[in-house]
């Protein structure tokens, strides 16, 4: 047989990566804006931001992205209220197709999270220094890195634009198949959804002081397989897990400054604040107060002109 190649059409290719973010702002964070020849893209993780797109001035809420094209000036302000969580990524690319995403703001599904999800992950092993420096103008490569760190990163991202252009241009084909017998997926998404409902469990009840017991019966979910989907998915237990969630929201109540830490303590259902602060710092390798500093030094390194 006589074979012949077919050479592949990359429609998006990432060139460069100038930055890679992961922010948590206190509630009156700005920053007053810059312009530059590349692309940037932001993602609202949690909350909600103000953000100047060339001549518009926007709203982005939770799961809500906007693209900022080479030159394009832009700003954003956290609105005095809710401390937001962001994603920011610039890269270099010139595909034609980019041009899609020009004054775009589109919602990211959870598939598009857990892209974004890897690339912030391969970047904390890729590149020295913290991602949470909104001033950092240099990525640094660590030389002990993972081999195709970076690689996992430029295709994640790839991938990424790749999915939103085909959801939002509404060009990804409609396959028809026969109906297949069920399969181990059956069991895969049945799992999904057993620990998604845990999860929104959760989340509902971030306030209160659960044990596992009260969650499973709760969730109508024996207690062996909660902790085994939680450890498959999070190399970790169900009440570790909600204790994680409780600090995150811990350090979100902190960043609004609404509430002081016996307070944040109490709401959150914790015995004292002593308790609290143990676990704060279990958690997160910083006490309360020093979160406070931390996040505040960082928001306050340039302040807005």
């Amino acid at each position: 047989m006589s074979y012949q190649s077919v050479t592949l059409i990359e429609d998006i290719v990432i060139n460069k990566i100038y930055s890679i973010h992961y922010f948590e702002y206190m509630s009156d964070f700005q920053f007053a804006g810059e312009t530059h020849n590349f692309w940037e893209m932001l993602v609202v993780d949690k909350g909600e931001v103000d953000v100047t797109a060339g001549d518009k001035n926007l709203v982005l809420n939770r799961g809500e992205i906007i693209f900022h094209k080479p030159n394009e000036f832009h700003s954003l302000r956290a609105n005095g209220k809710i401390a937001p969580n962001l994603v920011v990524v610039s890269f270099e690319c010139n595909s034609p197709a980019m041009s899609f995403f020009e004054e775009q703001t589109l919602k990211i599904t959870d598939y598009e999270r857990s892209l974004l999800g890897t690339i912030i992950k391969e970047a904390r092993m890729s590149f020295k220094g913290r991602l949470d420096d909104p001033y950092q103008e240099k990525l640094i490569p660590e030389s002990l890195r993972p081999p195709g760190s970076m690689q996992i990163i430029k295709l994640s991202l790839e991938m990424l634009l790749i999915i939103l252009l085909r959801r939002y241009e509404g060009s990804a084909p409609v396959i028809h198949e026969e109906p297949k017998m069920p399969t181990k997926l059956t069991t895969v998404n049945a799992d999904t959804e057993v620990y998604n409902r845990i999860l929104t469990y959760m989340e509902e009840h971030i306030y209160a002081n659960l044990t596992i017991d009260d969650l499973c019966r709760s969730t109508l979910v024996g207690r062996s397989k909660a902790q085994k989907l939680f450890r498959d998915r999070n190399n970790c237990g169900v009440i570790n897990y909600f204790s994680q969630l409780k600090i995150e929201k811990a350090k979100e109540l902190i960043r609004n400054k609404d509430m002081n830490f016996t307070q944040i303590s109490d709401l959150l259902g914790y015995t004292s604040i002593h308790y609290f602060s143990r676990q704060f710092k279990k958690i997160t390798g910083m006490t309360p107060s020093e979160y406070a500093s931390s996040i505040k030094g960082i928001s306050e390194k340039h302040p807005p002109v």
